[in-house]
């Protein structure tokens, strides 16, 4: 098989003279050195993708806690309150995370157009209080409608969320 190869067979009489010796030396530094540092390249993804996760936990937590108080503001008794809401749920989609918690926010106001409301019981000056109210509640579904088309009637190029 030696003869095949044409590969010369060391004596067993033969020494590593100082000059071969520090190439070896030289060359498990340098393998050793590489294996260091793709195991610490390895290292920090791991560690950066463990940081993207957290962050995105962390939008997500603080999307969520906004998104209870838009919809708590978005059934208040108060018109002014719920116009409040309305703004705030449209705000948070705009800012959501990913489009699934988007979608939540405009499903919302969309279910909030969906509601049964009270008519509207004309100009009566007996009923002129009830009158004021319906035009305030009134007023908090346009401006849904409003915010909807706005969004949608954005010009191309533009940045459209939702």
């Amino acid at each position: 098989m030696v003869v095949l190869l044409d590969v010369k067979e060391i004596g067993a009489t033969a020494k590593l003279d100082a000059k071969t010796l520090f190439d070896l030396v030289k060359l498990s530094f340098g393998v050793v050195a590489g294996a260091g540092a793709l195991v610490a390249l390895v290292v920090a993804y791991r560690r950066q993708r463990v940081d993207e996760a957290g962050a995105h936990r962390e939008a997500t937590r603080l999307h969520t806690e906004r998104f209870s108080q838009a919809v708590d503001k978005l059934g208040s008794d108060s018109p002014a309150v719920r116009l409040g809401g309305v703004h705030a749920l449209a705000g948070l989609a705009d800012d959501a995370p990913d489009n699934s918690l988007r979608q939540t926010c405009i499903d919302v106001l969309c279910a909030y157009l969906q509601l049964p409301f009270t008519p509207d019981p004309g100009t009566d000056p007996a009923h002129q209080e009830e009158h004021h109210r319906y035009l305030a509640f009134r007023k908090v579904r346009h401006t849904i409608l409003r915010l909807i088309g706005d969004h949608y009637r954005r010009p191309k190029g533009t940045h459209r969320s939702w």
